[in-house]
């Protein structure tokens, strides 16, 4: 018999709401995506915040998108001001927000389909 019950994590690595309130969350649409060549798991996306040109992000996350033409169109969020950050050779200028599981779920973070490209969380 079997009667463990789950045990939720313990969070260690607080910060002060200052610090969370320098993070500048954005709704972003997928304009393209392409897997970076020799690499395992990394996408080139361009990503449409309403700022005069799209951004490029790359993301790890090819092996849940193998056709990575699924996430064209796509507006999720994305952490947008952060310092770029060379990866394999290509700028990354922001970071895509998804989660998963040990198990293999996954799920990217999309707000609904009313909120305008470029909105910012509050």
């Amino acid at each position: 018999m079997n009667d463990q019950i789950p045990v939720t994590p313990v969070i260690s690595n607080k910060i002060s709401y200052d610090d969370f309130a320098k993070v500048e969350i954005r709704a972003g649409k997928i304009l393209s995506a392409e897997k970076i060549p020799e690499t395992d798991k990394l996408l080139k996306l361009s990503v449409d915040f309403a700022e005069a040109t799209p951004r490029q992000i790359v993301s790890g996350i090819f092996m849940y998108f193998p056709d990575p033409a699924i996430l064209v169109g796509k507006t999720c969020m994305f952490v947008t001001n952060l310092e770029p950050r060379m990866i394999k050779g290509f700028e990354s200028n922001g970071m895509l927000f998804a989660l998963s599981t040990t198990e293999g779920q996954f799920s990217l973070l999309e707000p609904t389909s009313n909120i305008p490209v470029g909105t910012k969380a509050k």
